[in-house]
């Protein structure tokens, strides 16, 4: 008799132990606590990229997204991310609207002007760095070294001597006010 209020003992505590809610999840993988509190979705994100995982770290973006709302943190991290997997129109066109949110947000500027240069849109691009170098104080040596190479790409688009020859044309002097348009036909 004690022998069986015994092992009837032991096995409603081992039942109790295994019905969900007792501290067990069925779904949950073995060692992972569900009860325990998830890492920031952005914290998670940011060493994900700095690890080159772009994809998992902008599905990490996406997730932050859901926690914290879509705010210009959240659109400027996937704006980033999607630059770094080359979706080049996906980032830009995010990065614009991180800063509808809000147009003073030093790296959503930083890295629209750098899709900007990656799509050739040089022009527009040296201005955008110029806003996030002004917005930045210029404290920012990444800025400072982007805006340098949207100026001298910018310029050097304006004149380049190599583009006399490209397309097989060039332009001789022949005489004093006489210049010739010469093909390689």
């Amino acid at each position: 008799m004690v022998g069986r209020v015994l092992a009837l003992a032991v096995l409603s505590v081992a039942v109790a132990g295994c019905t969900p809610g007792a501290g067990v999840s069925r779904n949950a993988p073995f060692g992972v606590d569900a009860r325990g509190d998830a890492v920031d979705g952005l914290i998670v994100g940011h060493r994900l990229m700095a690890s080159g995982e772009y994809e998992l770290a902008l599905r990490a973006y996406y997730r932050a997204a859901a926690e914290h709302g879509v705010n210009v943190d959240t659109l400027s991290a996937i704006g980033s991310a999607n630059l770094a997997l080359g979706r080049l129109g996906q980032a830009e066109q995010i990065l614009r609207r991180a800063l509808e949110e809000d147009p003073t947000f030093v790296p959503a500027i930083n890295n629209l002007g750098v899709v900007l240069m990656e799509r050739g849109k040089i022009g527009e691009a040296r201005v955008i760095f110029q806003q996030a170098f002004a917005q930045d104080s210029g404290e920012s040596d990444s800025i400072r070294e982007n805006l340098k190479l949207a100026i001298a790409r910018s310029e050097a688009s304006v004149y380049d001597p190599t583009q006399e020859t490209e397309g097989g044309f060039r332009l001789v002097r022949q005489e004093k006010g006489k210049y010739v348009l010469l093909t390689e036909l």
